[in-house]
């Protein structure tokens, strides 16, 4: 959800969405192309961060057990 909200507040979301006078300028073709993207990236991002994270971790923990074994 923070990656739409982001996304919303942007500059050029704004242009293209008609915070213009009198909403000149509006192309709905950017929400079509881009809000699917932004909604990828918010759900992929935090899942790889987690991922990568609980992958060192483990990483970590098998060095240590090994360092008490030998």
């Amino acid at each position: 959800m923070g990656a739409v909200v982001v996304w919303w507040q942007t500059a050029r979301t704004q242009r293209h969405l008609g915070n213009e006078f009198e909403n000149n300028g509006q192309d709905f073709g950017a929400v079509l192309t881009e809000l699917p993207l932004v909604f990828l990236a918010g759900a992929v991002v935090p899942a790889v961060v987690w991922g990568l994270g609980a992958w060192l971790l483990g990483r970590r923990r098998r060095q240590e057990s090994s360092q008490f074994h030998a």
